[in-house]
């Protein structure tokens, strides 16, 4: 397989070498060939894994007659093609026994998780395309999360849902070099859409993701970095139920251990169109985010909040050298919304003495941080060409006392608010040709703030 980089730079002058893969060997495999049925009721597993093993051995590419295709999890191997052509459906099963458990990271911890409907686990050189659809059939994972959330919201153990019910990602890069997906339509996944994790040169493009059809998932991110390395993401069409564009890097004392940032990362003319928020950095920060790069985003009301940066005491991490440019934001009601302490009822552990035996990743979750290395550090945060009309607040910033946000620049920044709304322990804020236009006429309400210049009504 020969490969070719093409580099991609960032507001900050960033580059990134985003794989470009080219296949020396045009041998296709179908998976028809192999015994697939693509009948939509057949469990074509086996079959489909059988002609990626085939294409493996001579760098192939494994394709489709057009057809639905129900599977389990499959996984895609080093110097293949994957490709889901227009036609095709690949349609996830609802049986969790079809989804093998492997070592990874879930909600920011490693443990062991479900496989995802189609999983790049520990391989380099893959390539995923297609104008086909990859099909969670989701809601089956996502009555069994709320049917399992109101059992433990009354005993005090919310936090604690989401890892103990078990959903499968829809698509995983994991521990993995030199990965493109492009083309296919990502429907309604039941746990996190696209998880990149631990990988490098990755990009994600032109891609369609939906998520709230036949309902609203519960936890369906629609692409998540996690500790991973110079990855591009472009082009993608987002509706989903939980954060849209989101970096993670994970949490307490398993990130402190892993202790590995997302870092060198584009994102980049995307559409949100429905989610929890636009883009986002957390609740995942311990191993930090260095010089990511958002640029031409456009964002739509109902998304909540525009640009979200949480965290969580325990959690720590660096967050430095972000740039957010071409921002566009419609009716969406928070235009910025900084929160290191985040969800309490979710970031808060602790485990009710009644309960026994207690899983090991309760344990890990319960494990305390000292406080002063478990406070998250913003710093050097700059946006330009940002605007954001018929909001409800700009903004929404209360870092630690003890860490202030810290040197944060607006440049061409325009804000149409209800209310300006509040900045809390923040220092050196500079704004330059910005303008806040508040219906009730009220300025920025500061709050342990120093060396802030520029900022007006």
């Amino acid at each position: 397989m020969k490969i070719a980089r093409r580099t991609f730079v960032g507001m900050a002058g960033a580059s990134i070498a985003a794989p470009s893969l080219a296949l020396a060997n045009g041998r296709k495999f179908l998976a028809n060939d192999h015994g697939a049925r693509g009948d939509g009721k057949t469990l074509d597993t086996k079959a489909i894994q059988a002609a990626i093993d085939a294409a493996a051995k001579v760098g192939g590419t494994v394709s489709f007659r057009p057809g639905t295709y129900r599977t389990g999890s499959i996984f895609v191997k080093s110097g293949v093609t994957f490709e889901v052509p227009k036609g095709v459906r690949i349609l996830g099963s609802t049986s969790l026994a079809d989804y093998p458990e492997m070592p990874t990271r879930a909600a920011d911890i490693e443990m062991s998780w479900p496989s995802a409907l189609i999983n790049v686990y520990r391989q380099d050189n893959v390539r995923i395309v297609g104008d086909g659809i990859i099909d969670g059939d989701g809601k089956t994972f996502w009555d069994s999360y709320w049917a399992l959330r109101r059992q433990y919201e009354p005993r005090g153990i919310r936090w604690a849902a989401d890892f103990d019910c078990r959903r499968p990602r829809l698509v995983q890069i994991f521990r993995a070099n030199n990965v493109e997906f492009s083309g296919p339509r990502l429907h309604r996944a039941g746990f996190w859409t696209i998880h990149i994790c631990y990988s490098d040169h990755v990009r994600v493009s032109d891609i369609l993701i939906s998520n709230n059809e036949g309902g609203r998932g519960p936890s369906t991110d629609a692409i998540d970095i996690d500790s991973s390395s110079n990855v591009l993401v472009e082009r993608a069409d987002i509706s989903c139920n939980d954060d849209a564009l989101c970096l993670k890097s994970g949490r307490g004392v398993d990130g402190f251990r892993v202790g590995r940032p997302s870092q060198d990362v584009i994102i980049r003319d995307c559409v949100v169109r429905d989610a929890h928020a636009g883009v986002t950095l957390g609740s995942g920060t311990t191993g930090g985010f260095h010089n990511i790069t958002f640029d031409n985003i456009d964002i739509h009301y109902p998304t909540p909040v525009g640009i979200l940066m949480k965290s969580a005491p325990g959690r720590g991490g660096v967050i430095s050298n972000i740039n957010y440019s071409r921002i566009r934001m419609h009716a969406v009601p928070v235009v910025m919304r900084i929160l290191p302490n985040w969800y309490p009822a979710y970031s808060s552990v602790t485990i009710p003495p009644e309960i026994s035996p207690v899983p090991d990743y309760w344990k890990l979750l319960a494990a305390q941080v000292p406080r002063e290395k478990g406070m998250v550090k913003i710093t050097d945060v700059h946006l330009r060409d940002i605007r954001a009309t018929d909001a409800r607040t700009g903004f929404e910033v209360e870092a630690f006392p003890e860490v202030p946000a810290e040197r944060f620049t607006f440049d061409d920044v325009y804000m149409d608010v209800q209310t300006a709304g509040f900045i809390r322990n923040a220092r050196d804020w500079r704004f330059t040709g910005s303008q806040i236009d508040s219906v009730d006429g009220k300025p920025v309400e500061l709050g342990n703030t120093s060396g802030f210049a520029g900022l007006g009504k």
